[in-house]
């Protein structure tokens, strides 16, 4: 997953001073954690000046730059993640993501960020994209420990109409509040009306009486590539159309921010906030994203698919497990509590330069994804089958460099290893040179395997059909847990006269297939 990430924090802390690090315990911080949607590292304007964001290059310029930040290259792994502090292999969603008809969901016996927010206190709202599953009430954003929820349930809706479709003929309306549809908000743009409902909650809420976290789930700038007109303008000179309008909802996104940090300070949270920028993968260069000078795209292990950069330079490796303790740490938690989480507190290693005490990075095993035809136990040097897809970045013991292994498709090869430190553009195999170092990272991924759950990944329920539950898209199960972990049946499908429905699922099912491209 390609993204940006920032981290700004405004008159909490004094980032200009070194000496100043200690988290003081009151008043404790509001928490504004802003997530946008397939956005490229080349796509914000301190990367790239065609590209207009002049709200997120102020946040860089004042933020810290995170230069070995890592998340995962699909929407469901990384949010996923985010909200429960584990690799994806300990809550079983190891394989693509969860889809709008699958009776799947975040696991319910674990205790989610806002949850551990919720018990230090502090009020939790989230707006916008979940994709996190809702085949039942207990999968809702609402039992997950947000006080309340405004936005989409699914993966992704049309931006102005909130409708969602999934396969021919299968559409559904998709734009909630609290556990119910939100009807009527049809013809507002999605990224207007999610920063609208964050100042609405800014403004209802006493930033001197509680503590505030909101986290805001953008689904700009994901497709379909829709924006206002006067978003597009600007980049008219742009040859390529997707290209054009991608930038114009990165602009949009920008505006939004603005808008946000200006409620902050207008109703009195912006001396007393951290306000954290991210994207939950990279972008997708077939639909106007640009990873550039990275290698990759949304939907692979390259790092232009899973390696994000923020505003202040800290060399410190990262990864988007972090943010659960780092956050229930700012809150005043113990964090050392916490049983089973894959993320580290990062607090000292950003703000003091403290050695890091994270030293690897799993960004997954997925033994249900297309087995490498090449791959084998003897080419794993008999410690890992290399036909399974998986990626681990480690600093071991070798020489002081970061190693990045991974499987790719390519033609006899199911291996390649990459020293991402001299190397960050991964054009340097050196699997054959140093079988010393792939053994190690092997040995790493045996480890972790040994610890993973089953794979939860249902097939498609009929039931989940937005015909049969009035319309829109929503719960369709009762209480009892239905999980199974085989592969995704193919169905046939009655052919249907709604042409627009088809043609949206067809853009649908081809972006999904590009962001699953062979590592």
């Amino acid at each position: 997953n390609r993204f940006v990430l920032v981290i700004f924090c405004q008159g909490y802390y004094d980032w200009t001073s070194p000496n100043q690090v200690e988290q003081p315990n009151h008043p404790r911080p509001h928490i504004i954690f802003i997530m946008t949607d397939d956005q490229g590292f080349n796509d914000i304007g301190y990367h790239n000046r065609d590209i207009h964001t002049p709200t997120l290059d102020k946040l860089a310029a004042e933020g810290v730059k995170l230069e070995n930040y890592y998340i995962q290259p699909i929407c469901t792994p990384s949010r996923s993640q985010f909200i429960t502090g584990r690799y994806q292999i300990h809550t079983g969603l190891q394989h693509s993501i969860i889809r709008s008809r699958q009776p799947s969901c975040l696991p319910f016996d674990l205790r989610t960020l806002p949850q551990r927010l919720q018990e230090a206190g502090y009020a939790t709202h989230m707006v916008g994209k979940w994709h996190l599953g809702f085949y039942k009430r207990d999968c809702l954003p609402t039992r997950h420990g947000f006080h309340t929820y405004f936005g989409s349930l699914t993966g992704s809706v049309d931006y102005y109409t909130y409708k969602s479709w999934d396969g021919p003929g299968i559409c559904g309306y998709d734009l909630h509040e609290g556990e119910r549809e939100a009807w009527g908000q049809g013809g507002r743009y999605s990224t207007h009306l999610y920063a609208q409902s964050v100042r609405k909650i800014l403004a209802a809420h006493d930033p001197s009486s509680q503590p505030l976290f909101i986290f805001l789930s953008f689904q700009a700038v994901h497709t379909p590539l829709q924006s206002p007109r006067e978003y597009v303008y600007p980049y008219r000179q742009m040859g390529n159309v997707f290209r054009r309008k991608y930038a114009g909802m990165v602009s949009a996104v920008d505006q939004a921010v603005r808008n946000v940090t200006y409620a902050l300070r207008k109703y009195g949270y912006y001396k007393n906030s951290v306000i954290i920028f991210s994207t939950d993968n990279g972008g997708q260069p077939l639909f106007g994203g640009s990873n550039w000078p990275l290698r990759g795209k949304k939907g692979t292990y390259w790092e232009g698919g899973v390696r994000g950069i923020g505003f202040r330079v800290s060399q410190a490796l990262v990864h988007i497990t972090d943010w659960y303790p780092m956050l229930v740490g700012f809150a005043g938690r113990n964090v050392s509590r916490m049983d089973g989480l894959d993320g580290y507190d990062m607090w000292e290693t950003i703000s003091n330069g403290k050695e890091s005490p994270r030293l690897e990075i799993l960004h997954n095993i997925d033994p249900l994804y297309n087995p490498a035809w090449h791959g084998s136990l003897k080419n794993g040097y008999g410690i890992w089958n290399t036909a399974i897809q998986a990626a681990v970045r480690m600093l071991g013991n070798f020489p002081e460099s970061w190693w990045n292994l991974e499987r790719h498709a390519e033609a006899k090869k199911s291996l390649w290893l990459f020293n991402v430190a001299d190397d960050p553009y991964e054009r340097y195999d050196l699997a054959e040179r140093r079988p010393d170092v792939v053994k190690q990272l092997l040995a790493r991924l045996a480890f972790y395997n040994r610890t993973a759950v089953p794979v939860r990944y249902p097939s498609e329920d009929p039931r989940a059909d937005p015909r049969r539950n009035g319309g829109a898209w929503g719960p369709w199960e009762g209480d009892e847990e239905n999980w199974e972990a085989f592969y995704l049946r193919k169905r046939k499908v009655k052919k249907q006269k709604r042409k627009f429905c088809k043609m949206k699922s067809f853009f649908r099912r081809l972006n999904i297939r590009m962001m699953s491209n062979r590592i």
